[in-house]
């Protein structure tokens, strides 16, 4: 069958490291190797501020961070490569671990200075809870680090994974050469290139090739020879299937800003990453070469071209075929809907398309029809699981500070929050909006877009709560004791749910002996059930 051949052409794959690790400049760079791109952005004119492909956000190019997802998709032989490049900045792990239901394998990048860091730990926490295939790409070996073999037993013992190194550095630093690849027992060298792909210098197809030993000098050739040796008598030979099982992480080694192992990378990555695969609903199991279509909402974003005032929500295609101006069932809202314009994406490129395939993200322009976790299907009434909302952990209240602007300031931070960068909790009386989000730098970005964006002037105030909880019962008279004794500190969400602001760990402690028929929720996962 053709979908098929379709199917097994996809890739969709996420990039996900600590903060400055490098993963955006190595998602440029597999987009310029992937012939999207002719220059990359790193390095422009003094006068222009440095910016990557996939920061398209104002803020995003004058903090030097990604503070959104960006989704990104190009052809690579004969591969339909989709990238979802996420955030590495803690505050914005939440919209992190939402994407990572989306991919099907991901790329971890670590700085080979730094190592493991803590948001790497949290990162791969997510991904072995849900058995997704990993790479690791050890990143900046132009600049002086940690040796690899260092690297690779402090990448075992912290994230409790196994690694399999399929390239090996030539030297470090100064002396960095370029990398074998001990997958197709091959060595590249390249001249580093900051802008474009490098003309190829030599290929060596053997070790035991003297020609070796005259390109990067008899002392390296003798110390790569002796690793490579190493690496074969303590690693056992790389296997796919573990790979594919979530229980080896093969290892790369290069420099992204300098073009360095990327191609090794993202052509080995291309032979062994899974093509698209099943995810769980609440009533079955979907597997993505089913005929009828299927697919979640895991991302919306709002402005994403200020000039047009546009409402994304980012699909990604689970099983069957997404077509153009068909009509599809929006579960949630038992309503059909179809599209007239859906997109595919380079950063804020989009194009419209008339398909699309398991695997595939499509954008489609949403005038509030859709919230974070929706399905569409061609019909079954059926709600994909493990896209939640997780329970903020600082909280501040936003005010309006100009009367005149309180529709722009509404709008605003109503279609913010169906992005999901933080949650709002409105309290009574007098329609409070308390905004909780689980880092500082979120609230800083809301401002700015909410100012720069839609006009509305505003400021946040700190709210001293500690916890934000979805409260359910089957108890209805014990649900009504708890709410009016604690009507000081409830609120409702987004959705209309009623949530317990708790001030203090030890009150929230206290609740829960207090009131032992009351199940305090600290995910959304409970709204797949339709409790109110």
């Amino acid at each position: 069958m053709r979908d098929l051949e379709q199917i097994e052409k996809r890739r969709t794959f996420g990039i996900i490291s600590h903060p400055d690790a490098g993963k955006t400049t190595l998602t440029e760079k597999l987009l310029l190797f992937g012939g999207a791109i002719q220059t990359a952005g790193a390095v422009k004119n003094n006068k222009i501020k440095k910016t990557a492909t996939s920061d398209f956000m104002e803020i995003e190019k004058q903090r030097g961070i990604s503070v959104a997802t960006s989704v990104m998709a190009f052809q690579y032989r004969d591969k339909q490569i989709n990238i979802l490049d996420t955030p590495g900045h803690k505050d914005f792990a939440e919209d992190t671990f939402r994407t990572l239901t989306a991919v099907d394998s991901v790329i971890l990048v670590i700085d080979c200075a730094n190592g493991v860091e803590e948001q790497t730990k949290r990162l791969m926490e997510v991904c072995r809870m849900r058995k997704t295939p990993v790479i690791v790409f050890v990143n900046k070996m132009d600049r002086d680090g940690k040796e690899a073999f260092d690297l690779l037993d402090e990448l075992e013992q912290t994230l409790d994974i196994h690694v399999r190194p399929l390239t090996w550095p030539i030297g470090m630093g100064d002396r960095f050469q370029g990398v074998y690849n001990i997958y197709n027992q091959s060595l590249n060298l390249f001249a580093a290139n900051k802008t474009k792909i490098a003309a190829e210098v030599v290929a060596v197809d053997s070790l035991s090739d003297t020609i070796l030993d005259s390109i990067i000098g008899d002392a390296p050739a003798k110390e790569l020879r002796e690793e490579i040796e190493i690496i074969e008598s303590v690693y056992d030979p790389f296997d796919r299937n573990k790979y594919l099982s979530g229980d080896i992480a093969p290892v790369f080694f290069g420099s992204a800003v300098n073009n360095f192992g990327v191609r090794e990378l993202l052509d080995t990555f291309c032979e062994i990453s899974p093509s698209p695969i099943g995810r769980d609903t609440d009533v079955r199991r979907v597997e993505p070469d089913e005929n009828n279509f299927s697919g979640f909402v895991f991302k919306i974003h709002a402005n994403l071209d200020p000039k047009h005032r546009d409402r994304i929500a980012f699909l990604r295609v689970v099983s069957g075929k997404f077509e153009r101006n068909t009509f599809y069932h929006h579960v949630r809202l038992n309503k059909k809907m179809k599209f007239a314009n859906p997109t595919s994406f380079l950063a804020q490129d989009k194009s419209v398309i008339d398909e699309a395939y398991p695997g595939d993200v499509v954008g489609l322009y949403d005038t509030g029809n859709f919230k974070i976790g929706d399905t569409m299907s061609s019909g079954e009434i059926m709600a994909y699981k493990g896209i939640p909302s997780f329970s903020p952990e600082i909280f501040q209240e936003l005010e309006n500070l100009d009367p005149l602007k309180s529709k722009q300031l509404e709008k605003g931070i109503r279609q913010l929050i169906d992005e999901g960068v933080a949650q709002l909790f409105i309290q009574q009386p007098g329609n409070r909006k308390i905004v909780g989000t689980v880092g500082q730098l979120q609230f800083e970005v809301i401002n700015y877009r909410l100012i720069h964006e839609y006009g509305a002037n505003c400021r946040f105030v700190h709210r001293n709560f500690s916890k934000a909880c979805w409260i359910t019962s089957e108890n209805a008279e014990q649900l009504a004791n708890f709410k009016r004794a604690k009507a000081n500190y409830l609120a409702t969400d987004k959705d209309n749910y009623t949530v317990f602001l708790a001030e203090t760990p030890f009150l929230l402690s206290m609740a829960e002996q207090d009131y032992p028929d009351i199940v305090f929720h600290t995910t959304s996962e409970f709204m797949l059930s339709g409790n109110k």
